[in-house]
């Protein structure tokens, strides 16, 4: 499952963030500490994998859609919008509406009290910038 997929890997996000491991090392920690019976271990590899590598590509095409700088936003925060990011970019057999939803939900449950809302805005404009014709002017 996707969803499953996602929320392991805004965990090893997390984890790669706040303690400065190596990549590879985290996504091991992941997949032997951590239950994987029902996640899409390839999209996860996909996603942990493929932001780790362009980590700085993500980051500067996010910068401009947000109202700080990246590095002040709470981890969690900071990791499911990397999350959107390269799926936005990078997948684009994946609607945007369901990157922005997921986003949305995995930030209910893992982030701060109300941060979905400021995630909502920032993806709806990211979306834009990215998938302009999908969304259409309106978004």
């Amino acid at each position: 499952m996707k969803r499953n997929a996602r929320e392991r890997a805004l965990q090893a996000l997390y984890l790669w963030d706040v303690s400065g491991a190596d990549s590879d090392q985290v996504q091991r920690e992941i997949i032997e500490s951590q239950d994987m019976s029902r996640v899409d271990l390839d999209y996860f590899k996909t996603l942990f994998s493929g932001i780790a590598e362009r980590n700085q590509l993500l980051d500067s095409t996010l910068e401009p859609c947000l109202d700080r700088p990246l590095v002040d936003l709470d981890p969690i925060e900071r990791a499911v919008l990397r999350i959107a990011t390269f799926e936005l970019m990078l997948q684009p057999e994946i609607p945007a509406r369901v990157i922005i939803n997921e986003g949305i939900e995995i930030t209910k449950r893992f982030g701060a009290d109300k941060g979905h809302r400021y995630i909502n805005g920032v993806l709806d404009k990211l979306a834009n910038r990215q998938r302009p014709a999908e969304l259409g002017a309106g978004g």
